[in-house]
């Protein structure tokens, strides 16, 4: 194909081509602007004749040309809006149904391709190559692609040189050259964005449309009816209503435009892993952060950083740093040996390709090794691998139980010399370089490097937990590597699916979208937990639900964990501008590179721009020439002329505690300072300065690890997040007016980013709202007035709503009605306990400056005994109060009820039964809660205990109201006779 037919992309395998770049491309009219694909995004694009693209004729619904082709062949073949089947526009393959369209545009070019496939395939028949070997051999592409079901397909040779004969036709018989056809294949977009199917999401949008219209007749029936003899009761449960319709309003606008997303891993390989060439894929540094060896355990971070010198990615292009912030020499000497592990289970890994790739896990799931008719050689190397591993956590074991024993004059090395950390708060920098690239295993294979660092901490410094270790190894890598891209990882998420790094250069790797992305974010799983996940730790309407629907936004928030950064964006540098559409040329190639060489000099040295123009680099970064050289490179990389010496010298010089003094570290550059919640607030930093993020769902869960499954540490997990959201609503970075000069954050991602912030205020109302029901009971009255038809309809129409717009939730985003309930459970738990708490904590350290928050470890230890000890363990904490103060109220409001409908007589029970509706909710909701809190009391159900303890004190009262044994004498009735007792 010439280069003056234009720039293409597409796909031997998905059958897609899409027009990028055509030479002479007329420029886009000004009427034009908005003419977007309602599905992805993009723009809609030009037909070939230079036409704007319109997919549907009916109703013009603006469709690009890729969504388009991809509903005719995979989807309904109709339109979103009208539903009217697409016809087929000239340029695009045929698919079944279209045989009855008499449309005949191109069909000489249909038969020329099919000729020339069918050419192709016998020749390939004849020489006996492979699948491998010919699945990139097809046809060239044109301005359409051929399927397999494209068109009136030939059956054989024959139909088309009867086609011949009737001179309809010119075949041209030419060869298939493969360099061109492979060419073509690296024009092909890495990634799609997948709009969730309309059938799904347009009911719930239209459920949540009626559920807000209910919501105003509510409120318009209870401002308009008081209740007279009962007026507290009635403004306060009124104020708790709209408050909490207001968050959930928050809570469901970023919720209008969830998306999936799809990679292509074949094309990414195919474009930058060419045969007999250097690979080109992006090289990555991988941070792990650890601080205490109790709460952390050495065996389970060695876990994870095998994994991840395991993952399928270039060895050479791998740096693992591992940030010991607690400078334990038990951490320290448990990497050595992981090392060492290293040499021979990243080679066993990459030779059978197993997943997961952390030894814990891979080893605990059975295979049957029979059923699977596995090779041999396998079954023998597993086995003298899981002996390996297991003299391996022999000897990691060892070290904790040494760890245990402290000498009175501290530890010391191998070599007895004084391990430098032995006081934690007070110890110089620490750095060992435990794998090189220069190394390798036994076998002379290459292996990724693993350095272990340890920053130094004085007592006249602040050191900013978890974001000033992550700034430290951001420097550090820096200095030795220079990646430009890091993965950030906590000791206990391990590395679940190998092909996780590649998932994200099919997003950052992208020429075209790729550079304004600043981070991939992945969903995180967690193992270990209970059967019913009693506490929500999975996590999964978070994960699940307003991540996706964020992506369909401006991106993701980062959540602290298995995110993918550009180290670019982390450097505090704006996104690259975008140029207009019909300027852009997508290069794929080093090949494509020297042809489009003038386009992309011009587009880099735009990028640079900004690189160059700065001049308070010192003052941005520090004093370390060398790592202002290597944050100012745009590939990353390092002086080959600097000797390791050097590197390490200038490594320790950066991760000194006076660094980061009279620098922009922690607020212009690197992770932020100022809140727990650090991640929520750099994320928020980033969308600000405007640049994009993503959320990848890969189909194999791509990191894994383990979550607190006892009660008090859960809380207190929850209460550090909302203590950090509440920080940043409180400062300077309020995403209420934050950023608003800059007007590159969008308005539905700052109320995302709002409703972060302020979703601990929720508490002040809802643990009203628990109580008002126990009130309610106990006083005789209750907050709506007597209900007429129109407001039971209303009620009744309201409740029904609640229920559909959730369960249409969970019909889209595939969670399960059970996570659904368990996450509704602990969040009311977490409101009225840790939330309520984070109030008061906030408020103090914003107004009274008599509270500091701290960051507090939660417990990574897996439950290696299996009975869930910890979940039954209970550890007493102010956090248990208000929960339990709640549930015994309401249930002694409840029999306080029963007491008063069974003394007022029959006509009081109608009354009762709303009441009692509301205290059920309430201690429906606090279940897992008493659950928890009341232990395994005998292996008996919990639910039991406490139906019991409530129904006989009901029958207590109702036998001492009948009193059957007391004889019941008759006398005048003093109501009637007048006497006065």
């Amino acid at each position: 194909m010439e280069a003056k037919s234009g720039l293409f992309a597409g796909s031997l395998n998905s059958n897609e081509l899409v027009v990028i770049q055509k030479q002479n491309e007329p420029k886009a009219v000004k009427n034009l602007d908005g003419q977007d694909c309602e599905i992805c995004g993009d723009s809609v694009g030009r037909t070939v004749e230079g036409d704007l693209f319109v997919a549907c004729e009916e109703c013009g619904f603006p469709v690009c040309r890729p969504c388009y082709e991809y509903e005719r062949k995979e989807g309904s073949q109709n339109c979103p809006q009208c539903h009217t089947r697409y016809k087929r526009i000239k340029g695009s393959p045929r698919v079944e149904g279209d045989e009855d369209e008499e449309d005949v545009d191109d069909i000489e070019q249909e038969f020329k391709m099919e000729e020339e496939k069918y050419k192709l395939m016998h020749q390939d028949n004849m020489n006996s190559i492979d699948d491998d070997d010919t699945k990139y051999r097809e046809q060239p592409l044109y301005s359409h692609s051929i399927g397999e079901n494209y068109g009136a397909k030939l059956d054989n040779k024959e139909k088309t040189d009867e086609w011949k004969q009737q001179g309809n036709l010119l075949i041209e018989t030419d060869a298939v050259d493969p360099e061109k056809a492979m060419k073509d294949e690296t024009r092909q977009p890495l990634s799609r964005k997948v709009a969730i199917p309309s059938g799904r999401l347009s009911p719930y949008r239209m459920m949540v449309v009626a559920r807000l219209i209910l919501l105003l007749l509510f409120f318009e029936y209870r401002i308009s009816h008081p209740v007279p003899d009962a007026i507290g009761l009635w403004f306060i449960s009124v104020s708790c209503e709209i408050w909490l319709a207001l968050s959930w309003i928050v809570d469901q606008i970023p919720k209008w435009f969830p998306i999936d997303r799809e990679t292509y891993l074949d094309r990414l390989s195919v474009r930058f892993e060419p045969e007999n060439k250097p690979n080109m894929l992006s090289p990555i540094d991988i941070f792990i952060t650890t601080a205490d060896p109790i709460k952390e355990p050495p065996l389970v971070t060695a876990n994870t950083v095998l994994s991840i010198l395991a993952l399928d990615y270039p060895a050479n292009k791998i740096s693992c740093y591992v940030s010991d912030d607690g400078a334990s020499m038990l951490t320290f000497e448990a990497l050595q040996e992981t090392a060492e592990f290293a040499q021979k289970w990243v080679p066993f890994c990459k030779q059978f390709s197993t997943e997961p790739r952390a030894p814990e896990k891979y080893f605990s799931e059975k295979i049957d090794f029979l059923k699977d008719k596995l090779q041999p050689t396998y079954v023998k190397e597993r086995r003298a691998m899981k002996r390996e591993y297991e003299e391996f956590k022999v000897r990691i074991n060892a070290l904790v139980a040494k760890s245990m024993r402290v000498p009175s004059e501290g530890w010391s090395m191998k070599d007895e010399t004084p391990w430098p950390g032995n006081n934690t708060k007070d110890h110089p920098s620490m750095i060992q370089i435990l794998l090189g690239h220069n190394g390798g295993d036994s076998e002379g294979n290459e292996l990724p490097s693993l350095v272990y660092i340890s920053r130094e901490k004085r007592p006249a410094f602040q050191h900013h937990t978890k974001a000033g270790a992550m700034n430290a190894l951001l420097r550090v890598s820096a200095v030795l590597s220079n990646a430009p891209f890091v993965l950030n990882l906590d000791c206990n998420h391990y590395v679940n699916y190998s092909k996780v790094v590649r998932e994200a250069m099919c997003f950052f790797m992208d020429i075209q979208l790729g550079n304004s992305i600043a981070f991939v974010q992945f969903p995180l799983r967690f193992d270990s937990l209970d059967r019913n996940d009693r506490y929500a730790n999975k996590n999964t309407i978070l994960f699940d639900i307003n991540l996706r629907c964020l992506d369909g936004i401006q991106g993701p928030v980062y959540i602290g964990s298995g995110c993918i950064f550009r180290r670019k964006a982390l450097n505090g540098f704006d996104p690259p501008k975008a140029s207009k559409r019909s300027r852009v040329v997508q290069v794929h190639s080093k090949q494509d590179e020297n042809e489009e060489d003038g386009s992309i000099i011009e587009a880099t040295d735009e990028e640079k721009q900004p690189l160059q123009l700065d001049k308070d680099t010192e003052n941005k970064f520090g004093k370390s020439t060398l790592f202002m050289n290597s944050s100012l490179t745009e590939e990353g990389g390092v002086d080959p002329s600097s000797t390791q010496e050097v590197l390490l010298k200038e490594a320790i010089h950066v991760m000194s505690c006076s660094y980061e003094d009279r620098t922009l570290w922690g607020y212009e550059v690197g992770m932020s300072y100022g809140s727990i919640a650090s991640d929520i607030l750099t994320s928020l930093k980033m969308h600000t300065r405007g640049w994009r993020s993503v959320y990848c769902m890969p189909k194999r869960a791509p990191f894994r690890g383990t979550a607190p499954i006892n009660l008090t540490e859960r809380l207190n997990q929850v209460l550090r997040w909302a203590v950090g959201s509440l920080e940043i609503l409180f400062s300077h970075h309020c995403p209420i007016w934050y950023g608003f000069k800059e007007g590159r954050l969008k308005l539905l991602q700052r109320i995302a980013y709002i409703n972060s912030t302020v979703y601990p205020f929720s508490a002040l109302p809802l643990i009203i709202y628990c109580i008002v029901p126990a009130v309610c009971l106990l006083t005789d009255k209750f907050i709506t007035p007597s209900v007429g038809t129109f407001a039971s309809l209303v009620f009744i129409s309201l409740f029904i709503s609640i229920f559909a717009s959730s369960i249409l939730e969970l019909r889209w985003s595939g969670v399960s009605l059970e996570e659904w309930w368990r996450n509704q459970q602990f969040w009311v738990i977490g409101s009225i306990s840790a939330h309520l708490f984070a109030i008061v904590q906030g408020l103090m350290g914003r107004f009274l400056g008599r509270f500091n928050a701290h960051f507090n470890i939660v417990s990574k230890a897996p439950d290696d005994d299996g009975e869930f000890n910890e979940l039954y363990t209970i550890r007493w904490t102010v956090l248990l109060i208000p929960p339990t103060t709640v549930t015994i109220f309401n249930i002694i409001g409840i029999v306080a009820g029963f007491t008063d409908a069974i003394n007022s007589g029959e006509h009081e029970w109608g009354a009762l039964i709303g009441k009692l509706f509301f205290s059920s909710w309430v201690i429906a909701h606090l279940y897992p809660f008493l659950k928890g809190l009341m232990g395994r009391q005998n292996r008996t159900p919990t639910l039991v205990v406490i139906w019991s303890v409530l129904l006989a004190s009901i029958f207590s009262l109702v036998w001492v109201r009948i009193d059957p044994f007391v004889l019941k004498t008759k006398g005048p009735d003093v109501k009637q006779c007048g006497i006065s007792c």
